[in-house]
């Protein structure tokens, strides 16, 4: 198949966060924006039903992991938080 080159402009965070990504999977920028580009536009992204299910699922489990490790285990809470802020960063770019 043949490529096309495009000129893409980013804002200066977007740039940013693409790059971190891009560095934490050890691969080209360009090729982390053709993989989002091609996801995206194979349907990738969740449609609006899937991803309000998925919301509610995810905000039903965080809640009641919340009300455990505050209510049974509270010396982990800190622990997991910052976990899960790392995880965010390396597998989200959030």
């Amino acid at each position: 198949m043949r490529s096309t080159q495009r000129s893409v402009r980013f804002d200066k965070h977007d740039l940013d966060r693409l790059d971190a990504i891009a560095a934490d999977q050890d691969r080209s920028f360009a090729d982390l924006v053709r993989f989002i580009v091609k996801r995206h536009l194979d349907g990738g992204v969740l449609d609006n039903a899937s991803h309000l299910r998925l919301a509610r699922v995810c905000e039903y489990t965080q809640a009641a992991v919340d009300t455990i490790l505050r209510e049974e285990h509270p010396d982990h809470r800190k622990l997991v938080l910052e976990e899960t802020t790392r995880r965010m960063e390396r597998y989200h770019g959030a």
